[in-house]
């Protein structure tokens, strides 16, 4: 039996071929054999004027920001030390002091 690879996507083992696609049957996920998908699916995150993030970068809020669900409002300039990316709509996992753990858009900050 061949050996398929695993989905670059979810990681999952239970790949199989249908046509010239290979396809996961637990994400959905579609991609045609051989393709660097893998090296691709890696996600660059950029800040508002365009520069790169990494993880355990330092960041400066750009905009107040309303704390959803509380009365609590991050504020213009505030720093914001050793973020992690995640691959979501609010791309950045952090604490903020005073505030506690939060996601922020990459769209809002600044890399400090």
């Amino acid at each position: 039996m061949n050996e398929l690879p695993d989905c670059p996507q979810c990681g999952s083992s239970y790949t199989y071929q249908d046509g010239s696609l290979l396809m996961c049957p637990e994400c959905a996920h579609e991609w045609a054999p051989g393709s660097d998908e893998a090296a691709s699916s890696e996600f660059v995150v950029k800040d508002a004027n365009g520069n790169v993030l990494q993880d355990g970068d330092t960041i400066t809020v750009i905009k107040d920001l309303k704390v959803k669900g509380s009365s609590l409002v991050v504020k213009v300039g505030t720093k914001v030390k050793n973020i992690r990316l995640v691959d979501s709509d609010h791309n950045i996992d952090c604490k903020i002091d005073g505030i506690g753990a939060m996601k922020l858009k990459s769209e809002f900050v600044k890399k400090a």
